[in-house]
């Protein structure tokens, strides 16, 4: 399958060296895709219970490596009794010779070849993705989140920071920043302009409300270490009793990279005053 947002590409064979029966479906028409591989089932002469193997490319359709990731369309096949295979693209050999689509991406035919070895024992063709059970995935929601928020504050941050930049005035984020933000002057002794002063305070507010969702996302995840009693929080509170690991790193480690866990700690973010 060769995923996009509008429409699937559909590529069915039963054997290297045989042209592939290519059909094009509407993106997410998943009655369109099970009605496919009936239909190629009767072209090619197979009985229903003909066992059926799939594979995409990891991206956004199918395995997000990002902060909203969904395996749904890996876990539909599934339940039709599909065998389905999501790759890792960067795990892909390519001919550097030619010439690629800036997108890299491999077309139908090209992953169904590379299938069809996989399953006739290449298994160095590509890598395959762990996907996670619905529970693992919803695990990774909140830590997911905070990298979201937290990114999204540092924004604001570096917003104000510009504005006054533009003044040729620095300021330090404090309690009284909105204080402090009426006693400054510019160069010529005169205050802000007004309408520069409330875009300041707007950006300021928009940057509190995020600072407040950052707090309760992190009183929630204290608040999982100390009762939870799940496998993965489990793992979290042991590695907090080894020095040098935070909670950050610790749920980042179990959550993400352990089984049965998530997260990663989107990196250094200014912090809001307050």
């Amino acid at each position: 399958m060769e995923l996009s947002d509008t429409q699937w590409k559909l590529g069915f064979s039963i054997g290297l060296g045989q042209q592939p029966r290519l059909r094009d479906v509407i993106a997410r028409d998943l009655a369109g895709l099970i009605k496919e591989i009936h239909l190629a089932k009767e072209r090619f002469g197979l009985l229903e219970s003909t066992p059926v193997f799939s594979c995409y490319e990891a991206g956004r359709d199918g395995f997000s490596r990002k902060d909203t990731g969904t395996v749904w369309l890996h876990r539909y096949p599934q339940t039709q009794g599909v065998t389905n295979l999501v790759v890792d693209s960067a795990s892909i050999e390519v001919n550097r010779r030619k010439r690629r689509a800036k997108t890299d991406r491999m077309d139908v035919g090209k992953l169904m070849t590379m299938l069809m070895r996989y399953l006739q024992g290449e298994k160095k063709v590509w890598s395959i993705v762990h996907v996670p059970s619905p529970e693992e995935e919803d695990q990774r929601q909140l830590h997911r989140e905070l990298i979201a928020v937290k990114a999204e504050g540092t924004h604001h941050i570096n917003r104000i920071k510009g504005l006054l930049a533009s003044q040729g005035v620095t300021l330090s984020f404090r309690k009284d920043f909105l204080s402090c933000l009426e006693e400054v002057r510019l160069w010529d002794g005169s205050k802000l302009p007004m309408d520069l002063r409330a875009a300041i305070n707007h950006e300021y507010e928009r940057g509190q409300l995020v600072k407040s969702q950052i707090d309760q996302l992190e009183r929630t995840r204290e608040e999982a270490v100390r009762i939870s009693i799940s496998p993965a929080v489990e793992q979290v509170r042991k590695l907090l009793r080894l020095r040098g690991i935070g909670m950050n790193s610790a749920w980042v480690f179990v959550m993400e990279f352990f089984p049965g866990a998530l997260s990663t700690t989107g990196g250094k973010s200014a912090a809001w005053p307050g």
